[in-house]
């Protein structure tokens, strides 16, 4: 598949990697959400050769795509070693946390594991859009720690606000609720790169 000039990173349809990556990814295949909706995950992605090219790509004037790779033991392995492969629309992502950048003036930081992480992450469950690389966790914004119903509720707000369609977690504890971070999330969505097969191509194969 071609480059993506803007980013420099190759297109890498996920079913043609090997089975290891392909039994994390699970390219095209299925999570179910927690009333047991069928999502299909990403088939495409941008592979990231080293953490330094991580670290030298830059998606938007404020975000850097390692900002959203940061992930701990709790990652599956073969996703923890480079190359590694993040889902298309991590542009998105990225391009709406820029949006709420502006309208704070401040920094905006997304915790460790509060990004993209693979369906074979100990934390990607009941269809975690974190797995479609459209899930942000923000523990800080300028020097306020969102620690507090407060401050959640606030930012939250403001996000909703100036993102169209944005959904964010309610506060409080337990699945479902965020307690020491905003969570913010563009739903399920998914990019399909201009020189991508035809739908159906796969199954020729």
């Amino acid at each position: 598949m071609g480059s993506q000039p803007s980013l420099s990173l190759r297109l890498v349809d996920g079913l043609t990697l090997a089975e290891p990556l392909r039994a994390a990814l699970r390219p095209a295949g299925f999570m179910y959400d927690r009333e047991g909706r069928a999502r299909r995950l990403p088939r495409y992605f941008y592979e990231v050769p080293s953490w330094d090219a991580a670290l030298a790509t830059e998606l938007t004037p404020h975000f850097g795509l390692w900002e959203l790779l940061d992930v701990d033991f709790r990652e599956a392995e073969a996703m923890r070693i480079f190359p590694r492969y993040v889902p298309c629309a991590i542009v998105l992502l990225a391009t709406h946390l820029e949006v709420l950048r502006e309208k704070v003036g401040t920094v905006v930081r997304v915790a460790a594991n509060g990004g993209y992480r693979s369906p074979a992450h100990k934390l990607s469950n009941a269809a975690s859009t974190h797995s479609w690389g459209t899930a942000a966790n923000i523990y800080r914004i300028g020097e306020e720690m969102m620690d507090s119903q407060d401050r959640i509720d606030k930012y939250s707000r403001l996000a909703r606000e100036v993102l169209p369609g944005i959904w964010s977690r309610p506060y409080g504890p337990g699945s479902g609720f965020a307690f020491d971070h905003v969570h913010l999330d563009l739903g399920y969505a998914t990019v399909v790169p201009h020189d991508a097969p035809s739908e159906g191509e796969e199954e020729q194969r």
